[in-house]
């Protein structure tokens, strides 16, 4: 059981981090992270040695195993995102909705008292995915939790992109009377151009402040792909096009900045013009600065493309520790 004050949270497919480092600035302290990638094992090591970790596939994982799982206020699940009836064509395409129900299965066996589940924007407002999101709707309301469903996007809170994410949030009653989706913040958004023009300035580019000037709009969704498929770049044809009108090659992921002397031709090959860092799509994710992200290049920029915003997941967060707390002795 949680300490008096305090709400704790079990995360399972953690990857990265950006939903468990939101849900750790929105009040929840993990008591276990579920990861079996060992890159993104890394990368939570690196960024938080105190945090509990798990190296086990989600579909492996007995709580049983790891009694301090039980009875937590919360249970959340970034799990790999789910592919609609019209575009599954492969046995391999099936993973993604095995792991849903394997995070569904362990809703009843830990028994939170709230559950975040985080996937496509699809998965809830699309019919193309309405047999799993009944199913998912179906399994938490047979545990006696009631269900609230949202598309926000990260945008909205203060992220330089635009990205959607669909959301189901569960809570027990008397908690579910107090829950409301986040509002958007009332500033807009930084652009491309604001976060990053630091960051092209590192190795002298003499372009940066041109550069950055170009890119004054919001970063189209980034992309980190299947791991069973190709290699990293910034998404699919139309964004690579968006990131060409703001003088970068999407068509790729760079191993540095630009240097002195590097060349910038936004008439030339599209080839030729810098390529983000995995770190500075790290920052357009929304991720601190010091956030470091392990692995190769690939591998890394898959993490951080997978990732969930960690200002989006605190304002989620902090919506679900508002009515967590409503309910409890005390609480407002």
């Amino acid at each position: 059981m949680p300490n008096a004050g305090t709400l704790n949270f079990l995360e399972v497919c953690a990857g990265a981090g950006g939903l468990a480092l939101g849900l750790e600035h929105a009040g929840f302290t993990p008591v276990g992270l579920v990861e079996n990638d060992a890159a993104s094992l890394e990368t939570l090591r690196k960024n938080r040695p105190s945090w509990p970790l798990i190296q086990e596939d989600l579909k492996d994982f007995d709580p049983v195993q790891h009694p301090a799982v039980f009875d937590v206020d919360l249970l959340s699940a970034g799990t790999p995102r789910v592919k609609s009836t019209a575009t599954i064509n492969r046995r391999s395409d099936e993973d993604e909705r095995d792991l849903v129900a394997a995070a569904l299965y362990l809703v009843g066996a830990v028994k939170p008292r709230a559950v975040l589940i985080e996937n496509v924007p699809g998965l809830v407002d699309n019919d193309e995915y309405s047999k799993v999101r009944g199913e998912i709707e179906d399994e938490l309301r047979h545990l006696g939790f009631r269900l609230f469903t949202a598309v926000l996007n990260a945008c909205d809170f203060g992220v330089p992109q635009e990205r959607r994410h669909g959301f189901f949030v569960a809570l027990r009653e008397p908690c579910a009377d107090a829950f409301s989706w986040p509002r958007p913040v009332d500033s807009a958004a930084p652009t491309v151009g604001e976060v990053l023009h630091r960051t092209m300035t590192a190795r002298g580019w003499e372009h940066a402040s041109a550069w950055a000037s170009r890119a004054q709009r919001l970063a189209p969704t980034l992309v980190g792909g299947s791991d069973r498929r190709g290699g990293p770049d910034l998404g699919p044809t139309r964004a690579k096009k968006i990131w060409a009108e703001m003088g970068i090659n999407g068509g790729t992921v760079a191993d540095e900045v630009p240097e002195a002397g590097a060349p910038w031709d936004l008439d030339g090959d599209v080839k030729n013009l810098p390529a983000l860092t995995v770190s500075q799509a790290a920052l357009l994710q929304g991720f601190p600065a010091s956030w470091q992200i392990a692995g190769r290049k690939t591998r890394s920029y898959r993490q951080v493309g997978q990732a969930v915003p960690p200002p989006l997941a605190a304002a989620v967060g902090r919506c679900i520790a508002a009515a967590l707390a409503a309910s409890s002795p005390g609480g407002s």
